[in-house]
């Protein structure tokens, strides 16, 4: 039987609200391993789905990004933030869909953290196939058309419950990343589906190939979020 994965379509929303349900997602899943009680319990495997407003994140590796550049990218009209993913610098917003899965690696037949990337990474490959878009890996992390990035992945792990994910740039406008070395890589490009396409790929047209791509290679079915839960812990992370 397929392992279930519930999907939450979160829609647009601003960067800190969706982190501070991933928190509480993952946080409560390993609660739930651990037989601690919840404020808000959680149906296991989850997939949030994001459209988020501008913003720049920086990865754990930020060095490079201090409080000077932070408020250069803030004037571009755009949020700003460190966070504890992999990676380096990246950008989010309208046009592009965030997927952060928040999945317990033990349930994947390949559990370690490279496996679980290359499986993100084979999501969106075989998207773009269905696209007829030759999407591949690089010796860095991603999915590339040539030298252009498609898709950036960074991820954490915190006793195996997996939160952060992917950017799948749709239809988004790539002058955000003009101001900043997407992920640290020098001399790449980034494109979109609909640079690639030479026709608009909204996120409502995309979803439903990323999922069925997502269901293909992570072996799980996929259905909506409870609503009832949603409905719990959206009120429970406005009261914080």
């Amino acid at each position: 039987m397929a392992r279930i994965v519930h999907v939450w379509n979160l829609g647009r929303i601003a960067y800190h609200p969706a982190l501070q349900i991933q928190k509480h997602l993952a946080d409560s899943y390993k609660n739930a391993i651990d037989g601690s009680p919840n404020k808000c319990s959680t149906p296991g495997d989850v997939l949030l789905l994001v459209e988020h407003d501008p913003v720049y994140t920086v990865g754990i590796r930020n060095k490079d990004y201090d409080s000077k550049e932070e408020t250069r990218l803030k004037a571009l009209g755009a949020e700003f933030y460190k966070t504890n993913r992999g990676g380096l610098i990246t950008f989010h917003g309208p046009g592009q869909l965030v997927a952060y899965p928040i999945i317990n690696l033990k349930n994947l037949e390949n559990p370690g953290v490279r496996c679980y990337v290359s499986a993100i990474e084979e999501t969106i490959i075989t998207m773009c196939k269905s696209f007829s878009i030759k999407a591949e890996r690089s010796p860095h992390t991603g999915v590339w058309v040539s030298d252009n990035k498609i898709c950036a992945i960074g991820i954490h792990a915190s006793r195996h419950i997996t939160s952060h994910g992917l950017a799948l740039n749709c239809n988004t406008d790539l002058k955000w990343f003009e101001h900043i070395v997407p992920c640290g890589i020098e001399g790449k490009g980034v494109t979109s589906l609909t640079r690639e396409l030479g026709m608009q790929m909204t996120l409502h047209r995309t979803i439903p190939h990323f999922l069925r791509s997502f269901s293909t290679t992570f072996g799980c079915k996929i259905i909506p979020f409870p609503e009832e839960r949603a409905k719990e812990i959206l009120q429970l992370i406005r009261l914080q």
